[in-house]
This record gives C-alpha cells, structure tokens and sequence, in this order.
C-alpha cells in the first residue's frame, strides 16, 4: 500500500498551510482534500500535479518513489 498520503500531510504542514487553504488552491472543498490526506481517495493526476506545483516539487516526491525534494 502506498503512503504517500502521509507525505501529503508533512508537505503541507511543512509549508504552515491548512487544509483548507490546499483544497482552496485545488478548486475543492475541503473534505475531499481530507480524504487524500488519510488515504481513503486516490489524487487524480491532475491533482498530484498541481501539488507538486504548489510545494515546488516533484510527483516522484508526493508518490515516495523518491527522497530527493
């Protein structure tokens, strides 16, 4: 099972944004947003995207594919 939900949640924490400002940023509310966080919805590609766009990273970092920022 992939845990990238868990580096959803550091990236935004790290970042001091709630969810709310995220899902904001994503066009969505936020209990949808909340739902990625927890792993109970896989992010569309579109979204992870986006993600990466607003922590200036890369989607092989949110996937844990890799631990280069």
């Amino acid at each position: 099972m992939n845990n990238y939900y868990k580096r959803l949640r550091e990236l935004r924490e790290d970042h001091d944004l709630t969810q709310k400002q995220v899902a904001d940023f994503l066009d969505m509310k936020q209990p949808q947003y909340c739902r990625y966080e927890r792993g109970l919805r896989d992010i569309p590609t579109d979204m992870l995207i986006r993600l990466a766009r607003l922590y200036q990273t890369s989607t092989d970092y949110i996937l844990e594919l890799t631990d280069d920022v």
